[in-house]
């Protein structure tokens, strides 16, 4: 190659490598800005949670539920989840993880809530598909990460999460104002399909 064309080259990378932190951050702002989160007595937090994979996870944010597959060996059966998260946009705490499982033994579905730490523990946790029924879910345990609670996935609660619009997970804060965040079910069906 000539000097002048391996120069020419040069300029082009060296373009391309400027402008692409550039696109990076337009794309991480426009992220930052949508599915804000709804309560019903607004905390400053709370206001600003999106739903997408926590920040700092190493995978990039992937909307909606999403399938995954582990094993504890080689030997084991698969155990297969979907889940779907909602995270603070300023510092990406998690604020409510939902995971959906099938355990291969009683084919029955499962649904473990996590929840943030500084909640009203007697009231529970809701869950409540569009205007449906609300479902109540004692706490079971806290540990550093958060609060958990669990339920058995009724069919007729499984047949609503396959064709509703929004999952609203309220719980309520020390103060015992109640916060409800909702979460899109749009791609729920096909993602649980993957794991039945």
């Amino acid at each position: 190659m000539k000097p002048s064309a391996v120069l020419a080259v040069f300029i082009a990378v060296a373009a391309l490598a400027g402008a692409c932190p550039a696109l990076a951050q337009q794309s991480t702002k426009s992220k930052a800005t949508s599915h804000p989160a709804q309560t019903k007595t607004p905390p400053a937090a709370a206001q600003q949670a999106q739903t997408e994979p926590a920040a700092g996870s190493g995978v990039p944010p992937a909307p909606g539920w999403a399938a995954r597959c582990t094993s504890p060996s080689r030997d084991a059966p698969l155990e297969c989840a979907i889940e779907e998260t909602a995270v603070l946009t300023k510092t990406g705490q998690l604020i409510v993880l939902v995971n959906v499982r099938v355990p291969t033994d009683t084919h029955t579905p499962v649904a473990l809530v996590q929840l943030p730490l500084g909640l009203n523990l007697p009231a529970g946790a809701k869950l409540q598909v569009d205007d449906g029924k609300v479902i109540d879910m004692p706490i079971q345990t806290c540990e550093n990460r958060g609060c958990y609670a669990n339920a058995t996935i009724t069919p007729e609660l499984l047949a609503a999460l396959k064709a509703g619009k929004q999952l609203k997970v309220s719980f309520q804060n020390l103060g015992k104002e109640t916060l409800t965040v909702p979460m899109p079910l749009a791609d729920f069906s096909a993602a649980y399909d993957k794991i039945k």
